[in-house]
């Protein structure tokens, strides 16, 4: 039986066609749907949401930013988080 491993970090890439809000490794990223808020964490399942307007929170290891999208996309794979916000 395979065994899954979470790391203890994600890897984040939050951008905008003419931005870059924030590419590296986070502990938590944070945002709204159509549900409501929701997190993602290391060893988080195969997720693909739209994001609706509001804050994205991204805490890291020394800081947590937080950003105004007015939408956008979030998928994650294997510790691997993408954001494509204000598009």
């Amino acid at each position: 039986m395979k065994q899954i491993v979470a790391s203890a970090k994600l890897n984040v890439i939050a951008r905008a066609p003419f931005r870059v809000y924030y590419e590296g490794p986070a502990r938590v990223v944070s945002a709204t749907n159509q549900v409501g808020k929701f997190d993602i964490l290391p060893g988080h399942a195969d997720f693909f949401s739209v994001m609706s307007a509001g804050e994205v929170e991204i805490e890291t290891e020394a800081k947590t930013l937080v950003f105004d999208i007015s939408g956008g996309i979030v998928t994650v794979r294997d510790d691997e988080v993408m954001l494509f916000v204000n598009m």
